[in-house]
């Protein structure tokens, strides 16, 4: 069990007491007045998780001294009471310790979302068709909004690889666990023999960037125009309106062609560009504050297969965290929350147990 020091449960209350008086005065200037009220609404809940842990280790005291009382029938029920404390008190330490872990900034953003067809051909493409189904769907049962920002079909149906931007509360939050290599085995459609194939699509999920996050100088860029093709709807080969943006420093080139108009494909090329070079930045700094890659949960590293879609068996295995769900048809209808819920507990548990260390 993670034990926070009294000293600091005292500074987190003492902070948040001086951040209320300060608020009551009515003397703060209105910007500062604002950046007070928000420090004070992030470490309310803090305080208060701290007040809990400090409340039930004061009561174990008590109750410490009764079991040693000489009353036969006080000690047994002080022992009895300690058994319940002691978890109760487990439970608030491991919220406070929870409340104190670093946030990742990027946690409420939306999300930049990219499916790419992997190893096995046009199977490959109509598994990225059906893992893009089971984000939307999963995205409807979040309240959150889902917009395709690319796309590229296949012959045979599904998606060479498909972008889309997924906006609501604590997108990434929640999506940034299902970076990486996606794995289905199963009897394709088109196989005569009913044999099991396996095939592969990468999923990356990356935290959309603000206009404030970086700035992009437009020298630095390369801006092509050129006449679309492929499907895209009546017209998309009669003008000049697909869009190639070259980020010169880094060589990172977006391609967008889906709109018929020029300016609509500018702005969403550039949509993307921000949020990939956003994510570079973010990759990099990481990078330097550990002094190694970061771990693949929640890293976007699209080099090593997380999760197995198994249809003859009907089950999905999350290899990172070894669980296996026989609830496959229920998970590609967007299902994913006993997925996401045991990821995000085996992450805070990592960090806990580096915090313990």
């Amino acid at each position: 069990m993670i034990s926070i020091p009294a000293d600091r449960i005292a500074a987190i209350e003492a902070r948040r007491d001086e951040l209320q008086a300060q608020m009551a005065t009515g003397d703060l200037p209105g910007d500062r007045f604002v950046q007070v009220s928000k420090e004070y609404a992030e470490l309310e809940p803090v305080a208060l998780a701290a007040g809990e842990v400090r409340r039930l280790r004061a009561e174990t005291e008590s109750l410490q001294q009764m079991a040693q009382d000489p009353d036969e029938d006080l000690r047994a029920m002080a022992n009895e009471e300690l058994r319940a404390n002691h978890d109760a008190l487990a439970t608030a330490e491991r919220s406070l310790a929870l409340s104190l872990l670093p946030r990742d900034a990027a946690d409420e953003r939306p999300a930049m979302l990219e499916i790419r067809a992997g190893t096995g051909g046009d199977e490959a493409a109509l598994f990225a068709g059906d893992l893009l189904r089971m984000y939307q769907r999963y995205a409807e049962r979040m309240g959150w909004r889902i917009e395709l920002i690319s796309s590229s079909t296949s012959e045979a149906g599904g998606f060479k690889e498909v972008v889309a931007s997924v906006t609501g509360t604590g997108v990434f939050a929640k999506l940034k666990f299902e970076s990486g290599v996606h794995r289905v085995q199963r009897v394709p459609a088109t196989e005569a023999g009913g044999r099991i194939h396996t095939s592969a699509a990468t999923v990356a999920v990356l935290p959309e960037a603000e206009d404030v996050d970086l700035k992009i100088d437009e020298k630095d860029l390369r801006i092509d125009i050129f006449r679309a093709s492929g499907p895209g709807g009546q017209g998309v080969n009669t003008t000049d309106s697909a869009v190639r943006i070259t980020h010169l420093p880094t060589g990172t080139i977006v391609i967008q062609q889906d709109e018929r108009s020029q300016i609509k494909n500018k702005a969403k090329a550039m949509k993307v560009l921000r949020t990939r070079l956003y994510e570079r930045e973010r990759e990099r700094l990481a990078a330097e504050r550990t002094g190694a890659r970061r771990s693949m949960v929640g890293s976007g590293d699209r080099s090593e297969r997380i999760r197995t879609y198994n249809f003859g068996q009907g089950r999905v295995t999350d290899h990172r965290i070894n669980l296996t769900l026989h609830r496959l048809p229920e998970i590609l209808e967007g299902e994913l929350d006993e997925l996401i819920g045991a990821l995000i507990a085996q992450d805070e548990a990592d960090r806990l147990a580096q915090l313990d260390g």
